[in-house]
């Protein structure tokens, strides 16, 4: 692990944050790295079913690459791969990972940071906050995959424009545009997203999963959609205690316990 990843659980949420304020939260690849190793402890810790991911010191979500070490983690062929390869694991743990992602936007998300926040499941942004992807301003070429996760959620016409224009635009262009689910004043954005993460935590976890996993078989192309997995997400609901804490906790006019069992 390095200082520059931390983590921490509050209740039932648990937190990646990104810890390199004085380059505002540039990411290094073994930032990325580290990025999938805590994932993979909150995805085993039974306690946590949401995990937000934002990024430290107050000015920045994440503002891409770290741009210093290109040249030590990206000058050859064989380095932009191995780079590309650590990224795209990084991007798919949060992709695929199977409790609820929020990002959580103050600052600065460009590049890398966009990518990032386009794999949680939602974004909540400061009113302050900016956006783009300047790789046609750097020569970068996008993946397929980084340009179908922001398609999926922005569209086919709003993810060229980012693209080809490659400039920056505000939180509420973001909004209008499908990318953030919510924008919050500055003062105001760790409660809410608090307040959104403990209303996730307090619903039963196997219908939210199967939500999920339903969503993500859906974006697929309708020849790789595994249903069968979906409809047997939802066979796990219904056989579930937690089906029977639901049914019951409604009766006797009660918040349900849920134990994801």
């Amino acid at each position: 692990m390095t200082d520059k990843m931390l983590s921490r659980k509050d209740g039932g949420i648990g937190y990646v944050i990104f810890n390199n304020p004085e380059r505002h939260n540039a990411v290094s690849m073994e930032m990325w790295a580290a990025t999938g190793d805590i994932l993979e402890q909150f995805r085993s810790d039974p306690d946590i079913r949401v995990v937000v991911l934002t990024g430290a010191g107050g000015k920045a979500f994440v503002s891409g690459a770290d741009i210093s070490k290109f040249g030590a983690e990206r000058s050859s062929e064989e380095a932009v791969a191995k780079y590309n390869a650590t990224t795209e694991r990084a991007f798919s743990a949060v992709h695929e990972f199977p409790k609820p992602t929020i990002a959580m936007i103050r600052g600065y998300c460009i590049g890398g940071g966009m990518a990032l926040a386009t794999c949680c499941d939602m974004r909540i942004a400061t009113a302050g906050s900016k956006f783009g992807i300047p790789a046609a301003k750097l020569g970068l070429g996008y993946d397929h995959k980084g340009i179908r996760r922001l398609m999926d959620v922005v569209g086919p016409s709003f993810a060229k424009e980012i693209f080809f224009t490659a400039r920056q635009f505000d939180a509420e262009e973001a909004r209008m545009m499908g990318f953030v689910n919510r924008v919050v004043p500055d003062a105001e954005l760790e409660s809410h997203v608090k307040t959104y993460g403990d209303t996730i935590a307090g619903n039963a976890p196997l219908t939210i999963g199967a939500a999920k996993h339903a969503v993500s078989e859906l974006l697929k192309d309708e020849t790789e959609r595994d249903i069968d997995s979906v409809a047997a997400a939802v066979k796990r609901c219904f056989d579930s205690k937690d089906y029977i804490e639901g049914r019951t906790a409604f009766m006797e006019k009660r918040k349900p316990v849920f134990t994801g069992q």
